[in-house]
């Protein structure tokens, strides 16, 4: 498996996406999406120089974490999170992607606020309204924001969304395109603890389309890792 070699792959592949639509290529941040990956594999990523993973699954994350160390890299929940485990995810991660309702916010906020510590979030967009997954109606999404800001322990940094899959990857850049709009309106509402600093959007077979309409975060875990198991 060689690690270092595909990060240097996808890095530059981003690097050339960016520079294609004229977009700066350190605007954009590579997550390793670790899951179900064993602590070696992620440790030989860190090794390589790659500092942001992400997670989906919150006892496999504590696990591997508390192997690796907290401090030895830049952790993302990307995953679904139930509101019965903000506790644990506000202790150890450092971007929250997949907020999709109040309560779930309200957890986050009031877990975190024990730790004294105020927890980035996304608010995640499910922009296909597709049954089998997780986020809020991109009808829905402006009201959620407005409603968390108000939390006294979040900070919005920006949005996330997972379009369906195509085999052509052109297909899904209306969906990074809407959502990016979006992006702005909420921009535009100048709310109180909410920036639009982050689109965390794109994968291993879309990311390029997704860096052209304004991704910042890319998700990005079989090209780097292999396939899971």
């Amino acid at each position: 498996m060689q690690i270092k070699e595909n990060i240097a792959d996808i890095q530059a592949r981003i690097a050339e996406a960016a520079k294609g639509c004229g977009r700066n290529p350190q605007e954009i941040n590579l997550i390793g999406v670790s899951k179900r990956k064993p602590a070696a594999l992620v440790e030989e990523a860190i090794a390589a120089g790659h500092r942001d993973f992400g997670e989906n699954y919150i006892q496999e994350a504590m696990e591997k974490i508390d192997t690796i160390g907290r401090d030895k890299a830049c952790w993302h929940f990307i995953g679904h999170l139930q509101s019965n485990k903000a506790k644990f995810a506000v202790k150890i991660f450092d971007l929250i992607h997949t907020v999709d309702k109040i309560k779930l916010a309200r957890e986050i906020s009031k877990q975190a606020a024990k730790i004294d510590k105020i927890q980035d979030i996304l608010i995640q967009i499910n922009i296909a309204q597709e049954e089998t997954k997780s986020g809020t109606r991109a009808a829905d999404v402006k009201a959620l924001v407005k409603a968390a800001s108000a939390l006294p322990n979040l900070q919005i940094k920006g949005l996330m969304c997972m379009p369906p899959f195509f085999d052509d990857p052109e297909l899904a850049r209306p969906y990074f395109s809407q959502v990016k709009a979006i992006s702005q309106d909420i921009a535009a509402m100048n709310l109180d603890k909410v920036r639009m600093d982050h689109l965390s959007m794109g994968m291993s077979n879309d990311f390029a389309v997704a860096v052209a309409e304004g991704a910042t975060l890319v998700r990005v875990g079989t090209a780097i890792f292999g396939e899971r198991q």
